[in-house]
């Protein structure tokens, strides 16, 4: 009942993905205090005795880009991987094919996942001038009839403002023009805004794109919809032209948009989550488990979320395999499949392993951004902030070595549930939401250098922890 229990909490977490929602400028650790630095010293002597092991992981990071360059080489072969697209599974079986060229144990295991089809869309602003607004269909939407809604568009700038205004809305399309402040706040109004604007009778519903900075481009993203309300199309416009919109309905002038969406959503499909390892030379029963989540949203080629995410993680484990490193824990990698929209992966990993998940040690995710790397979040006991810290001192060298609170990721929330401690990379990402979820999520905006170093800081991370003489505290 518990695994049942949590995989439920955590699907409908998957509508809002525990990515990164602080700028870095607010990722700052804690006041540490003196028993909790006695507590980190306390580790030192056996700290001491991975430096030189942490030293060879980061010159060996930076020895090649393999990393940069086989995620370009998936990203222009395959392009996006959504969901339910034939694009991921060749991404899959092209994945499976490299890691056994590093020499790693490789097995797969099946998942059924949503498969939902974009299909054409367009949204047109025909009063009082004719404009092609640039949208993306939010994720899991319905369709429009196929000769689209016009209606008089009714821009609101929160769900209070849309309620004051609920007697104007019946019949009309409702855009929720609300600024970014963070993710977790601004994601509601892409996740919820179909209900509120269907309760109070809109018959389509419009969000501003969940982002600090635009440069004409929409995000798209997963909604979730009340089945107590009627559906109704929800769909994503630019930052600008949802300005546009707010500053003509200020003068007084009524816009009239066609919206027409074919969206669908189709009978799930199989797909995989892929699991790389090294065996534990000691306690193979015990388990390190690090990834990421290989599909994507269907559009840009999902380079950035998560294609760098989960190969620095991939990348981790073949600097390891290439040391000819022994862990005395099996260090596990997983590319998890459907995080995007609906977690599949992660829960049926939860699943497919609930008899060994009270050995997995640890769980750490890469999701947030591959950009230069700043440390880690932890979501766990003191205790194990305290060894994570310790740990952190390794990665000073590339100034990764910042430890602060966390919620962990989504695909590891339903092993974090069962008490694993979890830990996700956290890098500068200052200008993740700038493509997020969008056509500019592509190769150009990753750095190979960058890429390097969040390799570095996941492969020693992972690999003593896997090797520390002591368990990773609850």
């Amino acid at each position: 009942m518990r695994i049942i229990t949590l995989i439920i909490s955590i699907s409908l977490a998957a509508l809002l993905p525990l990515k990164a929602q602080f700028t870095p400028q607010s990722k700052v650790p804690p006041p540490m205090t003196e028993q909790f630095a006695s507590q980190v010293r306390g580790y030192q002597q056996i700290i001491d005795t991975y430096h030189s092991t942490a030293e060879k992981i980061i010159r060996t990071a930076k020895q090649d880009n393999l990393c940069y360059d086989r995620l370009a080489e998936m990203c222009d072969t395959y392009g996006h991987r959504l969901s339910g697209s034939e694009s991921l599974e060749k991404a899959l079986d092209w994945i499976i094919e490299q890691l056994k060229k590093d020499g790693l144990d490789v097995t797969s295991e099946k998942v059924m996942v949503p498969h939902w089809v974009r299909g054409t869309e367009s949204a047109t602003l025909v009063s009082p001038r004719v404009k092609k607004l640039a949208m993306l269909g939010l994720g899991g939407s319905i369709g429009t009839p196929a000769e689209g809604i016009t209606a008089e568009v009714l821009v609101v700038k929160s769900f209070d403002d849309l309620k004051a205004h609920a007697s104007e809305a019946k019949g009309k399309i409702v855009l929720f023009n609300v600024p970014f402040t963070t993710y977790g706040e601004t994601v509601q109004y892409r996740v919820n805004g179909c209900n509120e604007a269907s309760r109070v009778g809109a018959v389509a519903s419009l969000v501003r794109s969940v982002t600090p900075v635009s440069l004409s481009t929409p995000h798209t993203g997963m909604l979730r919809y009340n089945d107590s309300l009627t559906k109704i199309p929800h769909a994503a416009i630019t930052v600008e032209d949802a300005e546009l919109l707010q500053r003509m309905q200020k003068r007084g002038v009524k816009t009239m948009i066609t919206l027409k969406m074919e969206a669908k959503t189709l009978e799930d499909s199989p797909s995989r989550n892929i699991i790389a390892e090294i065996k534990g030379s000691e306690k193979p029963e015990e388990i390190v488990v690090f990834g990421g989540h290989i599909d994507s949203w269907d559009v840009g080629q999902g380079a950035m979320d998560d294609g760098g995410g989960v190969f620095v993680a991939w990348n981790a484990l073949r600097i390891i395999k290439k040391l000819d490193l022994k862990p005395k824990r099996t260090m596990r990698l997983v590319f998890w499949t459907n995080e995007e929209n609906g977690l599949k992966g992660g829960t049926q990993y939860a699943l497919n392993h609930k008899n060994e998940l009270a050995n997995h040690v640890l769980a750490i995710e890469s999701d947030a951004g591959t950009f230069k790397p700043r440390g880690f979040e932890v979501k766990g006991s003191e205790r194990s902030k305290v060894l994570a810290t310790a740990i952190s001192s390794l990665l000073n060298p590339i100034a990764a070595d910042l430890i602060v609170d966390g919620d962990g990721g989504a695909d590891i929330g339903p092993i974090l549930e069962t008490g694993v401690p979890g830990m996700e990379l956290i890098v500068d990402d200052a200008k993740y939401f700038w493509y997020h979820h969008t056509d500019a999520d592509t190769m150009d905006k990753l750095n190979p250098d960058e890429l390097n170093l969040c390799s570095a800081a996941m492969a020693i991370m992972t690999f003593v922890a896997a090797d520390f003489p002591i368990r990773f505290p609850k």
